[in-house]
């Protein structure tokens, strides 16, 4: 079996020599080249486990030569090499597609560690589909063309040791998209810890990141490793990132960038190999302009952006989830089905806790399910509309509330108690999309004041309108 081959492409004849010699000394073979004319002739004749390149050439940038692999070498992981405190290129870098990247003055110890990492990925992407059976596997469910575009996104992302940020409202499965994309990464063998930033006491934040040494305060009676250490060599979550206090924003930017943290009471820093995925539901750029999250750590972890969409964007799947999720709650040997009916008024309903409302919502229904079988009334589903009047029909009236939950709306019936629509959602379709339209007609199509007038967010009454082809009228 032939030794995987590496490309070094670098100017500084000192720096290729300790490559090439660490390098070989790890069994691998070496091709050492100056120039970017010089790399894209070997790329075109030689397959290699990793390309290693340096940012600045004599005849061009690394990056160019970073978007070329990333174009046209897929199965080729490429790394670069950046000057101490350039972040802004490293940066560049990783949004170009490159897999990692070293500073100068080059560390042996981060070098060996990346190459061993980069020829993990390069062995899985070369191997036959069918061994990767069970990495392929996704926690994700659903068919829908948004859920096979994500998990597209995330088998690229996996490839990658670019710091990853997910949004996505609460309850969309921000933690299973990181779960996966570490499942499918050259990590897979190593730590995934997910920390939720939101529930750590301000006080106790450092010590639960970076560890502490014995006798730093008191009640330190061992030493001990925090998130970073724990997760070295594999992937930090930090969930709810947009809480973390501004002091800890300040330490949590220095490793980071450094890739080394320092104990509680310890006097040296300590390098650690973790690659980092943040997770919030809130907005971070607004955070940002409003102060309460450092501009130059959302740089850091908003290299790349992964968008989770919510349950109401691809109702298609809820059949799909809601058998998936039954078939964990029903007990041994007994059934739990949705009725035809109940599956209907899931898919009518808007799901503002996404998947997990659904778990609760099917959890709370087999409670009450006769024989298993859930019917709309055990669903307990909370946006269902107004008895119908018997009063006789009037022109209805926009409600108009402050609340950011809009209200029940009470209408008037327009048919008689035995005429029962034969689709209560296309009837209840058709009833929001006469409210919305003279809402947008009283504003002059101003959906930012209708939006204020029916009670609802501007993105909900834009998601109301693609939904039911609300569209602008031509002038």
């Amino acid at each position: 079996m032939t030794s995987p081959r590496i490309l070094v492409v670098d100017d500084e004849a000192d720096l290729r020599e300790l490559l090439e010699i660490t390098l070989v000394k790890m069994g691998l073979d070496v091709d050492c080249v100056e120039t970017l004319a010089a790399a894209r002739a070997c790329l075109s004749r030689t397959s290699y486990g990793l390309a290693l390149t340096d940012m600045r050439l004599p005849d061009g940038m690394g990056i160019e030569l970073v978007r070329e692999v990333a174009s046209h070498y897929g199965d080729t992981p490429i790394a670069v090499i950046t000057a101490f405190g350039s972040a802004e290129n490293a940066v560049a870098a990783l949004k170009a597609g490159a897999f990692d990247y070293l500073t100068k003055p080059v560390g042996l110890d981060e070098l060996r560690k990346m190459v061993q990492s980069a020829l993990r990925m390069h062995k899985a992407e070369i191997a036959p589909s069918g061994s990767q059976s069970a990495m392929t596997r996704s926690r994700l469910i659903g068919q829908s063309a948004a859920m096979q575009d994500l998990r597209s996104q995330i088998a690229r992302l996996a490839r990658s040791m670019a710091p990853v940020a997910i949004t996505g409202e609460s309850g969309s499965g921000k933690e299973l998209a990181a779960r996966d994309i570490h499942a499918h990464s050259a990590r897979s063998d190593k730590p995934f810890i997910a920390v939720n930033c939101g529930a750590i006491p301000e006080a106790l934040m450092e010590a639960e990141f970076f560890g502490y040494r014995k006798g730093a305060f008191t009640g330190a009676n061992d030493e001990r490793d925090g998130f970073f250490q724990a997760a070295n060599g594999g992937t930090l979550m930090l969930d709810e990132v947009a809480d973390l206090p501004l002091p800890m924003q300040v330490k949590l930017l220095r490793a980071i960038q450094e890739r080394r943290v320092r104990k509680i009471g310890a006097t040296v820093e300590e390098p650690v190999d973790v690659r980092l995925i943040s997770a919030t539901h809130q907005n971070l750029s607004e955070c940002v302009e409003k102060g309460r999250f450092r501009q130059d750590l959302y740089y850091r972890l908003n290299v790349i952006e992964l968008r989770l969409p919510p349950l109401r964007e691809r109702l298609d799947d809820i059949g799909l989830l809601a058998d998936t999720i039954l078939e964990k709650l029903a007990p041994p040997d007994a059934r739990a089905v949705l009725s035809p009916t109940a599956l209907e008024a899931l898919r009518a309903y808007s799901f503002p806790g996404n998947v997990r409302e659904l778990e609760n919502i099917l959890e709370r229904a087999l409670a009450f399910a006769n024989d298993g079988v859930i019917e709309v009334a055990d669903l307990a589903l909370k946006a269902v509309p107004a008895p119908v009047s018997e009063a006789a029909p009037t022109e209805p009236t926009l409600p108009i509330t402050q609340s950011a939950t809009p209200q029940p709306m009470e209408f008037a019936a327009s048919q008689a108690d035995d005429d029962i629509p034969n689709s209560l959602p296309d009837y209840l379709d058709n009833i929001e999309r006469e409210v919305i339209r003279r809402a947008l007609a009283k504003t002059r199509f101003n959906r930012t004041q209708a939006a204020e007038l029916l009670g609802i967010s501007f993105r909900q009454l834009r998601y109301r309108m693609q939904r039911l082809s609300i569209h602008e009228p031509d002038t």
